[in-house]
């Protein structure tokens, strides 16, 4: 029988991965399609709201449809016998979030590791698992960029940069931003000239400037703007206030940051240029970057084509709970460059969603309709 929401030929591939997911020893969640809401406004912020499907229960808690697999099977994991020992899991069905021009209702695949202590380990063995099974599916060669969060953290750690700064660094590189863009002053021109607000926050705590500023929009009767909230708004001008309250960037960090973000291309020479920069720069890295070099031996192991491996120090994955090594793979052929998987560690997630301490995970997603159309703009 077809998989909801497919038709029977994408089903027939569909199956194909599934089956190549649990035969490696990944068995089938099945999380619930009705999820509480709030963990996914948590997490993503209120910008999702608008992509969510949304109703509530009859305690007026809020809930939404499932927009995607990890948090779901990440709480039914926490929930069970096994929490916080090793264990594994694969997952495929339906997932619902409002896309421009796309399908609303789509069919995502993929694997969750839990619990295990020897990460390089894992996190090669689900960069190539999820190739196997994409490959199973039908798809075409891929093409994978590989990028590390936990050795960009390292990196910002070893320059000892103010924590204004790091928030906003991070931040800035999670979705993509040139550094200069990401360094570059605030504005405060006289459009948008907040320095009686700022003046005000500076040295404040978070809680006091939650409550002044949704005082504020009381007052005015606004309880959001352009689909931030309060607390939103008013993380954003503790973020100004801090910022204005800090020295800038010192040339030389600055300097190494860009140094660090411009190294790109085959794995095994950017791991040389990052040991180059990292002597030249005095910068101490090196636990993260033998991690890096560990890693890639297990990826060379598990037989994965190591000419279609790119590393990028730039590249991260637009979630805030990535911790370490993140990936994503694309057909070529495919003219809108979107990725047919996707996936990375997360050791911080579980507590988050309520584990008593960190975790060690490392999953992927398949988008089973990109497979289903490999070579075409779909």
């Amino acid at each position: 029988m077809a998989e909801v929401g497919v038709t029977s030929g994408a089903g027939e591939r569909s199956g194909r991965l599934i089956d190549c997911l649990i035969a490696a020893g990944y068995p089938r969640a099945e999380p619930a399609i009705l999820q509480p809401a709030d963990v996914f406004l948590d997490l993503s912020g209120e910008d999702i709201r608008g992509r969510l499907f949304l109703t509530a229960d009859p305690s007026g808690a809020e809930l939404c449809l499932r927009p995607e697999y990890t948090i779901p099977v990440c709480r039914d994991y926490l929930a069970s016998a096994a929490a916080g020992q090793p264990a594994t899991f694969s997952y495929l069905g339906p997932v619902f979030r409002h896309r421009p021009d796309l399908p609303a209702e789509f069919v995502q695949a993929g694997v969750e590791s839990f619990g295990r202590a020897d990460a390089e380990a894992a996190d090669a063995e689900i960069l190539a698992l999820s190739l196997e099974a994409a490959a199973r599916a039908g798809a075409a060669p891929l093409d994978t960029r590989l990028g590390d969060t936990g050795l960009f953290n390292r990196l910002l750690e070893a320059l000892d940069l103010p924590a204004p700064w790091l928030r906003r660094i991070r931040r800035g590189h999670m979705r993509g931003q040139k550094i200069a863009e990401i360094l570059a002053a605030p504005s405060n021109g006289a459009v948008s000239d907040h320095s009686g607000v700022l003046a005000a926050l500076e040295g404040a705590d978070r809680q006091g400037a939650r409550a002044l500023v949704g005082d504020l929009l009381s007052i005015a009767g606004i309880s959001s703007v352009g689909g931030r909230t309060a607390g939103e708004i008013a993380d954003r001008f503790l973020e100004q206030a801090s910022m204005h309250a800090v020295a800038g960037v010192p040339d030389e960090k600055r300097a190494a940051l860009e140094a660090f973000l411009a190294i790109a291309g085959e794995p095994d020479a950017c791991s040389a240029a990052l040991r180059k920069l990292a002597r030249d720069a005095r910068l101490d890295i090196h636990a993260a970057l033998d991690s890096f070099d560990e890693r890639l031996g297990f990826i060379a192991a598990r037989g994965v084509d190591m000419a279609r491996l790119r590393f990028a120090a730039s590249f991260g994955r637009n979630l805030d709970y990535y911790t370490g090594f993140v990936f994503e793979a694309h057909d070529p052929a495919r003219a809108d460059g979107r990725p047919l998987i996707g996936g990375g560690r997360y050791d911080r997630l579980l507590r988050v969603l309520g584990a008593a301490t960190d975790i060690p995970a490392v999953g992927a997603a398949i988008w089973c309709e990109r497979l289903d159309n490999t070579g075409a703009a779909a």
